[in-house]
């Protein structure tokens, strides 16, 4: 496996080997993270966010950091030279002359890859569109296999946005490298894209129809996604599935003990906060998880492991 500048694009670009070794190498950094570290003295991370963020592009600043590595970057293009019509090819060929390594989070799809092709240092890939968030579902991963102590033989359901949501497409194909059973749930006009399905179909065991009160009693993990009214093209459309879901502490009677309440996070209303001190709720968890994750990656692309 040869992690060192690799670009961080997809999910799919990896195998079930590399995975593993990815989420191996995040366990290892569990006590680097409690404590300083020089492992990427001298090196530098880019963060260009060309969309909002809170959890991914602070996790990835703060892994550089606790790595003894560097930050710069924008979380605004609004106050970038993308104000006087600057395109991602240009700030990309600039910007990897201030540093080792970029990671990229753009509204439009396609957009990590693009800046891959132009970019000499290794771009990863922190959101794009309605598209694909690939260390996301690597930190959901590693979540699931620290909670449950596996990923193999799980039964685990999906709801909420699966149309729009970047952060479930990534997680779709990650868990089509395991033996799993898939559920998905979902409004009808939100389910989950065709492409991602053919991808996963022939893999894992995938059932579409799927309703929330069948599915709780028996799954492993229940991955809870907001509706996202930023992607909606109609606000009508968004009026129509505002709200469809809500996971709250009845819901959970039905529950197995041991199951997981994951979230990317941010939620709107889709989990009561009543559910936050439950032993099922595990999605701050995962903010901490991808910490670890995060830092794994950035040592695995620029080297300092292997």
């Amino acid at each position: 496996m040869q992690f060192k500048g690799k670009d961080i694009i997809s999910i799919e670009d990896f195998s079930k080997q590399e995975i593993t070794h990815i989420l191996d190498v995040a366990q290892s950094m569990e006590p680097l993270a409690h404590k300083s570290s020089d492992m990427l003295k001298g090196k530098i991370l880019a963060t260009l966010f060309y969309e909002p963020s809170t959890r991914t592009r602070l996790s990835f600043e703060s892994a550089m950091l606790k790595l003894g590595g560097g930050n710069i970057g924008f979380a605004d293009a609004e106050m970038t030279s993308v104000k006087k019509g600057e395109n991602l090819a240009d700030t990309v060929r600039v910007v990897e002359n201030y540093a080792d390594i970029i990671a990229l989070r753009h509204d439009l799809e396609g957009s990590a890859r693009l800046a891959a092709e132009y970019s000499n240092v290794p771009i990863i890939n922190a959101g794009t569109g309605a598209e694909e968030h690939p260390t996301q579902a690597l930190t959901d991963l590693y979540t699931i296999r620290k909670e449950k102590g596996k990923i193999d033989n799980l039964k685990v359901g999906i709801l909420g946005d699966l149309r729009y949501g970047r952060t479930v497409h990534s997680l779709a194909y990650a868990l089509g490298f395991y033996n799993i059973e898939l559920y998905l749930v979902s409004p009808d006009t939100l389910r989950m894209r065709k492409d991602v399905l053919q991808t996963i179909k022939g893999k894992i065991s995938v059932t579409e129809d799927a309703t929330l009160e069948t599915i709780v009693p028996q799954i492993d993990v229940l991955y809870v996604t907001r509706i996202q009214k930023e992607r909606f093209p109609d606000a009508a459309e968004y009026a129509n599935v505002k709200g469809a879901y809500k996971i709250d502490q009845q819901i959970l009677k039905t529950a197995k003990k041991d199951l997981i309440v994951m979230h990317p996070l941010p939620r709107v209303d889709e989990i009561a906060p009543e559910v936050d001190n439950t032993p099922q709720a595990k999605y701050f968890q995962q903010v901490k998880n991808g910490v670890m994750v995060r830092m794994a990656l950035l040592a695995l692309v620029l080297g300092t492991v292997k």
